[in-house]
């Protein structure tokens, strides 16, 4: 992580899991907790930011914005313009200082220019919920009023959950939609069927969905950690004539790669279409 985002006071508008999540990324990765400051509506988690880890949470998301060099737009999509409208009671210069980081899926940079002052520095982000436990994987785009300073400070906040990318184009963070935004769920219907399958062949269930699990841990650790291209690791334990070939045989018979295929372009297709409906 920078050092220059240790010094930096960050703001939350909404306090889901997400923005605790964040915040706790921060804190973890030696951020002073004193140095966060979120707001949210409900009580609830005003008191579950406070309880973990430690975030005073307000109701005033204006009290957020005044107080923060940067401010994390962690509201629902459809809230997004109400919240920014809400603020325009501020003098445009308040508006104007801090940098805008919004997690907000499918709403575009051109978007929240129109609903800030003229000239803000915006970062688009796309996390997944992996960053719950300090494994996301994040894109991020910035708009063109937007520094390297600046970037560097929203990048060094996602790397604090996890991975991060910058998108080269704003509409490539609709495939990302598609493939690391929706890919937890195609993950987890992959773990339930992996799980289920050895429960078929006789395991109890603990320890069949036990095993699962940590075989897809492990091998997307050995991916990321070697390098190697997930061909090649799988041709490593594919022996010839042996018991791998004879499963991944009944896999590509059942479509597993075409379905995936057509997951992660359903899932970006349809990323566009609500785009183009805010």
């Amino acid at each position: 992580m920078s050092a220059e985002i240790a010094k930096q006071r960050i703001g939350f508008l909404g306090g889901g899991a997400m923005a605790q999540a964040l915040a706790t990324g921060l804190v973890r990765a030696g951020v002073p907790v004193r140095q966060l400051l979120a707001s949210d509506p409900e009580p609830a988690r005003r008191e579950a930011l406070a309880a973990s880890p430690g975030v005073r949470a307000v109701w005033d998301n204006a009290e957020v914005v005044e107080a923060s060099d940067a401010v994390v737009l962690a509201v629902k999509p459809g809230v997004v313009g109400p919240a920014l409208r809400a603020l325009e009671r501020l003098p445009a210069a308040a508006r104007l200082r801090p940098l805008w980081i919004s997690i907000a899926a499918g709403v575009a940079l051109s978007s929240l220019e129109d609903s800030l002052a003229r000239g803000a520095r915006i970062v688009r982000a796309m996390p997944n919920t992996p960053a719950l436990v300090g494994a996301g994987a994040t894109a991020l785009v910035a708009n063109a009023a937007t520094g390297e300073a600046d970037r560097g400070l929203a990048r060094a906040l996602f790397e604090s959950v996890g991975i991060v990318w910058e998108a080269p184009a704003e509409d490539l963070l609709d495939a990302v939609t598609g493939l690391s935004g929706s890919g937890p769920a195609y993950v987890c219907v992959f773990l339930e069927a992996l799980g289920d399958a050895g429960v078929r062949m006789g395991l109890p269930r603990e320890a069949a969905y036990a095993l699962s699990f940590q075989t897809v841990l492990g091998t997307a650790r050995l991916a990321l950690e070697t390098g190697r291209h997930p061909a090649a690791l799988r041709d490593q334990v594919t022996s010839p004539g042996g018991t791998t070939i004879a499963g991944l045989e009944r896999l590509e018979a059942g479509g597993l790669r075409a379905a995936v295929h057509a997951a992660v372009a359903a899932a970006t297709e349809r990323s566009r279409e609500l785009g183009k409906k805010r």
